[in-house]
């Protein structure tokens, strides 16, 4: 009964990193400028960009790698059904909701962040049903994937709240998104953890359509808002979340 109270508990830390990232919509201004929108904007690409890199497609073709299977299979094959994919949801929520830019980018936004964070918590029911059965995985090993996660987690919670807080949402509502976009991550790794023999050899096509999705985004919408009035202010800002999101990433292993 311990073992499996601990590992509740561990499923749920990256859900953690991400809320605590959300929370961030409290400290901001309402009101926000053009070039401090550009640069939230492109920051927010920069992280979507690292997390593709880092948190995806390198940990898909590494498991590849390591069940003996072609390594750019997966990662080739799950990308491009992202970056197809999502065109389709795009167009979609366009011709039911007919909204704002704006409205249609962060839900855009949302739904990528949102995909990025299933395969995420695959990844830690992975490890947890190693740690359950018979001590496969070690626990502190485990717990160590789990913070590494919540860490990364941080700045992607905050820029699904923050943008939504800026224009214009009322702060708990954004708040609650940026969490719901987390709240996908204990239910893929129970969900995983119950059927682990069935999901984990699919597991590296899906870090990797998530990671299509993620890029899709960047491009289709991110980019090119985070360039309309704020000159190099985005450019600057992809560079400074690319950076940021790829040191978290590489120091948190």
């Amino acid at each position: 009964m311990t073992d499996i109270l601990v590992t509740l508990a561990g499923i749920t830390i990256p859900f953690v990193g991400t809320s605590l990232g959300a929370a961030a919509v409290f400290v901001i201004v309402r009101e926000m400028g053009a070039r401090l929108r550009c640069a939230m904007l492109g920051f927010a690409a920069g992280v979507m960009i690292a997390a593709s890199v880092w948190s995806l497609l390198i940990p898909a073709i590494s498991m590849t790698e390591s069940a003996g299977g072609r390594a750019w299979l997966p990662a080739t094959v799950g990308f491009l059904a992202g970056i197809l994919i999502l065109p389709a949801a795009d167009l979609i929520l366009k011709k039911r909701e007919r909204g704002e830019p704006a409205r249609d980018r962060d839900k855009m936004l949302f739904l990528a962040v949102t995909l990025h964070n299933i395969p995420e918590g695959m990844a830690v029911g992975v490890v947890f049903a190693g740690t359950l059965a018979e001590g496969a995985v070690p626990l502190y090993e485990a717990f160590a994937l789990a913070v590494g996660i919540a860490v990364q987690n941080f700045p992607e919670g905050a820029i699904i709240s923050m943008p939504l807080g800026a224009e214009g949402v009322k702060k708990s509502r954004a708040f609650l998104c940026g969490v719901a976009s987390g709240a996908v991550e204990p239910l893929a790794a129970l969900l995983t953890m119950a059927l682990t023999s069935v999901i984990t050899p699919v597991l590296p096509y899906v870090l990797s359509f998530a990671a299509g999705a993620m890029i899709y985004v960047v491009t289709e919408e991110l980019i090119p808002a985070a360039k309309e009035g704020g000159g190099s202010v985005g450019t600057v800002g992809v560079a400074f979340g690319f950076a940021i999101m790829m040191l978290l990433d590489i120091s948190m292993g």
